[in-house]
């Protein structure tokens, strides 16, 4: 097997860094492992960022998520560090990290993690007719 799991995020230059645009990565096969009982987590996860200087690498990020495979890790807790590595490596002005979790137990789990760089403040939505 030529591709490990991997705790780096690369990034690479944003290419339009004087405009606010949205970047979306849906990621829909996350697993970890429950840390009470060791069975399988699974989770989509929805990314949803502005970049400042610097996107992060597709290839990377898959890496990254994959890393997790093993680990367990509360869904909180686990939603919470993916956003502050993330926000770590690319240094974005806005970031909005979302976990859905599988069913287990017949209750649903969905953690929403924001960032928003100091200063930085939404630019005001366009409805159009």
């Amino acid at each position: 097997m030529s591709s490990q799991p991997s705790k780096t995020l690369e990034t690479f230059d944003n290419p339009n860094p004087e405009r606010d645009y949205t970047i979306r990565i849906d990621i829909p096969e996350f697993t970890c492992l429950c840390p009470k009982t060791g069975q399988p987590d699974f989770a989509t996860f929805n990314l949803e960022y502005i970049a400042d200087k610097s996107c992060i690498e597709l290839k990377s990020l898959k890496m990254y998520m994959w890393s997790f495979r093993n680990e367990g890790a509360f869904h909180e807790a686990v939603t919470n560090q993916i956003l502050n590595d993330m926000v770590a490596a690319c240094t974005p002005r806005f970031m909005r990290l979302t976990g859905e979790f599988n069913v287990r137990g017949g209750i649903y789990t969905s953690v929403i993690v924001e960032h928003r760089a100091d200063g930085w403040l939404a630019p005001e939505r366009v409805e159009l007719p």
